[in-house]
């Protein structure tokens, strides 16, 4: 159902089933897939692609143009998948011709109020923002992570999968994964192991990466040394290869 006050640019795309509430405005070059749900005094602007299933709740902002004094109105996009609750108030930006032109949202994720989600960033599957959590500028946001609310994320940096981060906290360097970090310029403080309990993570992996977690945060080598005898001591898991190689990439740093 289309409330009669909404106003849709004859140019958008909704998919069968799509429901929009009143006064809402969806704009130029819009789609929006089937089941969607938009409630009341929403705006989606230009270029904007919304998969299936989705519930955006009244007056969020999804589709503006990045807050990026070098933006001049190029075409540039955000692309959200499938399932997603993006709530009250929640802002999520397009790209920047800079930093590649897309901003991507996966599937089954939720966005509380006064979330924000800048240019050019990447969030994952199933990742839950609370209340006026922040994302900077291309940010990268790995599946199954919680960001507390208030958490601000500083540009470039990336949360590993499966990571809680503490309300409240300022996240400057980048987040391995199934890790906890909090504080103001976050640190690293321990595994999520009741997050990983919870999600159903083999006894054997868990004892890796606990391993892993004390040679790097605990044993106070450097950080070449420790990823050294981490490979060559411990049996390598896909999660302890991708613990690994989340902190090799990093070009921030890891918060430890």
């Amino acid at each position: 159902m289309i409330h009669p006050t909404a106003i849709i640019d004859p140019s958008a795309q909704l998919d069968e089933n799509v429901a929009v509430g009143p006064y809402s405005i969806i704009g130029p070059q819009v789609k929006i897939g089937s089941g969607t749900r938009i409630g009341a005094h929403v705006v989606i602007e230009c270029w904007t692609d919304i998969g299936r299933d989705n519930q955006i709740f009244q007056f969020a902002s999804v589709g503006a143009g990045p807050q990026d004094l070098k933006y001049k109105g190029e075409e540039t996009h955000l692309v959200i998948g499938d399932r997603n609750r993006i709530r009250e108030f929640a802002t999520l930006h397009r790209g920047t011709v800079d930093g590649g032109g897309i901003t991507t949202i996966g599937s089954d994720n939720l966005l509380m109020a006064y979330s924000h989600v800048a240019h050019d960033c990447i969030v994952h599957n199933r990742v839950v923002m609370a209340n006026a959590a922040t994302l900077a500028g291309h940010v990268e946001v790995e599946d199954n992570a919680i960001l507390g609310g208030l958490v601000a994320v500083h540009q470039f940096c990336r949360v590993g999968c499966h990571t809680m981060i503490s309300g409240g906290s300022m996240i400057a360097q980048d987040i391995p994964p199934y890790t906890v970090a909090q504080g103001d310029r976050a640190k690293t403080i321990g595994l999520n192991l009741i997050g990983l309990k919870r999600r159903g993570f083999a006894e054997d992996t868990v004892r890796g990466l606990k391993q892993a977690y004390r040679l790097l945060f605990r044993a106070g080598l450097r950080m070449e040394e420790a990823l050294s005898r981490i490979e060559q001591e411990l049996a390598m898991t896909p999660e302890l290869e991708h613990f690994l190689a989340f902190i090799k990439a990093s070009q921030r740093g890891i918060a430890r």
